[in-house]
């Protein structure tokens, strides 16, 4: 019989090998502020977690900002990982999640116009004045439960204004791709931009030189994703941003099918839709498109899916109608299709809609249905492989779409036809 002793011993395992429960990311944010406070230091909230609540959003994660030290968070908390010590900022993990934790500080110059050159610790009222804008600038104590606001980012998120802190120009200066920002979070949270840091952002648009253009492009592609696109795209045109973003000269056109395309749409098709508002659907669409991959740093995937969207949406809008059922299933199933169609309703409704019903009576027979003979049914048939594999087989399958055979007998027997006609025509491949 087991004592109590050996009850206690074996209880005690038991909760070591149970795992802890994880907890929700403020909860996480929560038990750090609350120990570094109760270990005698200042902290709060910072930032864009303590804006989004209190606009009522849910934050995603939580930064806290602290007048402790890395080696005093250190000590606090020692399992904690240094990820940019010079800056002051590390990484606590608790209950499943992790929190920034950053130390208060003033920044030095910013000669390469992103990073300052050098840091010093302070206290979270000068650390407000050397954040970008005032709405980002909020401090939140979550023990006490009170907003902490030195740069008036309560008055600007009420009057849904981006509003830099302090002199517009200098902190632009600081880090010029705050020009994007400014830009991204008037579209995001449909607010206007100041007008002194509008005129700042103007005046400095050509320092976007400096920047980049794999972070040009991260801004884009943050601004492109969110459903105020149209919003972002016009303030960049009407801030003189747009050519040093996009390698070409600034227009001002309304991004009337950016602002109607419909969600969900992908990156590419976003920017397809943009390239269609600003260039039209003629040849230059192409020549911008190039021009974009290099100014965007976009993948050889984006890329690709770009130039497809813009192609496909073209010969919808086109050369749709005239198609034969074999190449309407054809395009139907492609990978590009879907995005392709929502461009096409950007631009006509009807035409849309047109398309959609046909797709739809396509489907009814099968759009992509699995072919009825392969490469290894030609071999065997006695066939040589070769180049005109490939045309026999896409002869043999638009049969099958289009519904004129349905058997394997068929198609075998077509294929010989198709390979007997290829060969009298003079067709390479044995």
């Amino acid at each position: 019989m087991a004592s109590p002793n050996d009850q206690s011993d074996s209880d005690d395992r038991e909760k070591r090998m149970s795992p802890r429960p994880r907890l929700s990311p403020r909860e996480a944010a929560v038990w750090t502020v609350t120990r570094l406070q109760q270990a005698g230091f200042a902290a709060y909230f910072a930032g864009g977690c303590v804006r989004d609540q209190l606009m009522g959003r849910e934050p995603t994660d939580y930064d806290v900002a602290t007048s402790a030290r890395p080696e005093e968070i250190q000590r606090i908390f020692p399992r904690a990982r240094a990820v940019g010590e010079s800056f002051g900022v590390m990484l606590v993990r608790h209950g499943g999640q992790t929190v920034e934790v950053a130390t208060f500080r003033t920044d030095g110059p910013y000669s390469d116009g992103r990073h300052p050159d050098e840091v010093h610790f302070t206290d979270a009222e000068h650390d407000a004045q050397r954040r970008d804008f005032t709405i980002n600038g909020l401090f939140e104590d979550p023990v006490a439960g009170r907003i902490i606001d030195f740069v008036g980012g309560q008055r600007d998120l009420k009057a849904r204004c981006i509003r830099a802190i302090g002199d517009a120009h200098e902190r632009l200066r600081e880090d010029r791709l705050r020009m994007l920002r400014a830009v991204r979070f008037a579209a995001r949270f449909a607010f206007s931009i100041d007008p002194e840091t509008a005129d700042a952002i103007r005046e400095g648009a050509g320092n976007l030189k400096g920047i980049s253009r794999e972070r040009i492009g991260q801004e884009i592609r943050r601004m492109m994703m969110n459903a105020n696109r149209a919003v972002a795209a016009w303030e960049l045109q009407y801030l003189g941003l747009d050519e040093l973003v996009l390698g070409e000269s600034n227009r001002t056109v309304a991004p009337t099918r950016l602002g109607q395309l419909p969600e969900p749409a992908a990156y590419p098709t976003a920017l397809a839709a943009w390239v269609f508002d600003r260039h039209g659907e003629g040849t230059e669409a192409d020549r911008a498109a190039r021009r974009w991959r290099k100014a965007l740093m976009l993948s050889n995937t984006e890329y690709d899916t770009l130039r497809d969207c813009l192609d496909y949406s073209r010969a919808l809008r086109s050369a749709w109608p005239r198609l034969g059922v074999a190449r309407q299933k054809r395009i139907a199933a492609s990978a590009p299709f879907e995005q392709a169609l929502l461009l096409v309703q950007t631009a006509d409704r009807q035409e849309f809609i047109d398309i959609r019903r046909r797709v739809l009576e396509l489907e009814k027979t099968g759009l992509a249905p699995e072919p009825l003979i392969s490469g290894e049914d030609l071999i065997g048939a006695g066939m040589k492989p070769g180049p005109r594999f490939r045309r026999i087989l896409d002869g043999v399958y638009d049969a099958q779409l289009e519904g004129q055979i349905g058997s394997r007998e068929e198609a075998l027997d077509l294929a010989v036809l198709i390979g007997r006609t290829i060969g009298a025509s003079g067709g390479k491949g044995g």
